[in-house]
C-alpha cells in the first residue's frame, strides 16, 4: 500500500477497531468456498457466483481471517456498514478461481467486489466509494441500509 491510499486505509482500518459499540464486531459474512469443485474459474460458474448474492466478494482469506490487507480492507468498509449477508470467495484455497475471477472482470488484482451481480472494483474503489458517499447510496438500491445513517443520525440528535 503506498500514497494517500494506504494512509487512507490505515486510517479507516483504525477508525473501525475503535468504534465500540457500532455493531462492527461479531461474525462476518459467510464464507461461500471456492466454488463447486472442478472447473471452478470457468465464466459461467463465474457469472452464477457474482448473481448469487446481492454483495460478493472474492478475496484473500475469508472475512474472518483475510489474507492481506487490502482484503482486510474491505471487510472492515463493508463492517462498518453493517453489511453482514454477503457471499466470501476465497481465492487462495483455488487458483483456478483466482485466475478465473480477474479474467472474468479484467481487473488485475484481488479483492473484488460486486453488487447485485455488477462488478464495482477493489479496495480502492470500495475505499473511494465509502469515503464520498456512494457506497451507502448502492446499498440502499440493494435494500441494504448502511449502519452508518443510524449513526449519523444518533450524532446529529446529540
Amino acid at each position: 500500500m503506498s500514497g494517500s491510499l494506504g494512509r487512507a486505509a490505515a486510517a479507516l482500518l483504525r477508525w473501525g477497531r475503535g468504534a465500540g459499540g457500532s455493531g462492527l464486531r461479531g461474525p462476518g459474512a459467510r464464507a461461500a468456498g471456492s466454488g463447486a469443485g472442478g472447473g471452478s474459474g470457468s465464466s459461467e460458474q463465474l457469472a452464477a457466483l457474482v448473481k448469487k448474492n446481492k454483495v460478493v466478494v472474492f478475496l484473500k482469506g475469508t472475512p474472518e481471517q483475510p489474507q492481506c490487507g487490502f482484503s482486510n480492507a474491505v471487510v472492515q468498509i463493508l463492517r462498518l456498514h453493517g453489511v453482514r449477508d454477503y457471499a466470501a470467495y476465497n481465492v487462495l484455497d483455488d487458483p483456478e478461481l483466482r485466475q478465473g475471477i480477474k479474467d472474468y472482470s479484467n481487473w488485475p488484482t484481488i479483492p473484488q467486489v460486486y453488487l447485485n451481480g455488477e462488478f464495482v472494483g477493489g479496495c480502492d474503489i470500495l475505499l473511494q466509494m465509502h469515503q464520498n458517499g456512494d457506497l451507502v447510496e448502492e446499498l440502499k438500491k440493494l435494500g441494504i441500509r448502511s449502519v452508518l445513517l443510524d449513526e449519523e443520525k444518533d450524532q446529529d440528535s446529540k
